[in-house]
């Protein structure tokens, strides 16, 4: 399914049809009725379907969104401030655990025009903290970038991420000019010789981490247009817009990072032991072909302390890679 916008008539018939295979699916979904009538597990599968529908579901326009389960249509609601916090770039000499480098990403030989983020299984997840509890950062992350942002300037490379902040209930786009010297653009905060700024947040709930499993996040670029997050927890989703020119990132977006970890400043989400979280990363590039799982391909300098396990990509047409991290 393509990202470009939707009306609402096409928006609702593909939530339409989406609710019409989960009622087909194997009786294995028909445990517990609720006092609706409707099996538990078939209420969760269609309630999933739906995440799956809202992240691939384009805004009207400009702006923040926000959209409720069953319905697959955006509302406008009022922006806000991003916070301001750093979400910071990979150093070197990265740790063993994920984040720092130390993370795959899904990379393509052309482009990719949108990115969806999810937590298929989880399992033994049972407490986190980055300080305090449930306090973590979900980001979608492309790489490192030669563009037209840069303005020339040698050395430089734009960096885009997508990024929910459980502790400060916010959503937004962060974006960087790596390696850009001192004076930065007029907008742009100075940070170690490079030069960041965020797009306007759309207010969104502090999730705690037994909803890993719940909780998706996808990007989309559009070359002369908007670049889209859309966050997604259980039954309502969350959007926040801003202008691909910022950092150019439809001309140049490769690789995909995605994952859980710590909430900004290069911190890092300690998850207890016993858990396991499958990370899926599906991309959108013009082709059913896989996605390659590109090793210590990571880009931001947060962490958590689980550990890496192998990594596959699969074709489709929704091609993604899939891996494990565990400890």
């Amino acid at each position: 399914m393509s990202f470009e916008p939707h009306n609402r008539r096409a928006a609702c018939a593909a939530f339409a049809a989406a609710l019409v295979g989960a009622a087909a699916a194997p009786s294995a979904f028909a445990q517990t009725a609720g006092n609706d009538g409707v099996g538990v597990g078939a209420e969760s599968l269609m309630q999933e379907n739906w995440r799956e529908t809202i992240a691939r579901t384009g805004v009207p326009h400009e702006g923040c969104f926000q959209a409720e389960y069953p319905n697959a249509v955006w509302t406008e609601t009022s922006c806000s401030v991003a916070p301001d916090k750093v979400y910071v770039p990979r150093r070197s000499g990265g740790p063993q655990t994920v984040g720092n480098g130390a993370d795959y990403a899904a990379s393509v030989t052309n482009l990719i025009s949108a990115t969806v983020g999810t937590f298929p299984t989880v399992t033994g997840v049972t407490s986190e903290k980055d300080g305090s509890s449930n306090v973590y950062s979900i980001q979608l992350n492309s790489n490192f970038m030669s563009t037209a942002a840069c303005n020339g300037h040698s050395g430089c490379l734009a960096w885009e991420q997508f990024v929910y902040s459980s502790s400060e209930t916010s959503a937004f786009m962060q974006y960087w000019l790596i390696d850009y010297g001192n004076s930065c653009p007029s907008g742009w905060n100075s940070y170690s010789g490079s030069c960041y700024k965020n797009s306007a947040a759309v207010t969104v709930p502090k999730e705690p981490i037994t909803s890993l499993s719940t909780l998706k996040l996808s990007g989309t670029a559009v070359s002369g247009g908007n670049d889209t997050l859309v966050f997604t927890a259980g039954t309502k989703a969350y959007s926040t817009t801003g202008r691909d020119t910022v950092t150019d990132l439809a001309s140049a977006w490769t690789q995909s990072e995605f994952n859980i970890i710590g909430d900004g400043g290069g911190s890092k989400a300690t998850f207890n032991s016993g858990s396991s979280i499958t990370v899926k990363v599906a991309v959108t590039h013009g082709s059913t072909t896989a996605p390659t799982c590109a090793s210590n391909a990571g880009t931001t300098g947060e962490t958590n302390n689980l550990t890496l396990g192998s990594c596959s990509g699969v074709s489709g047409s929704t091609p993604y890679i899939q891996f494990k991290e565990s400890n």
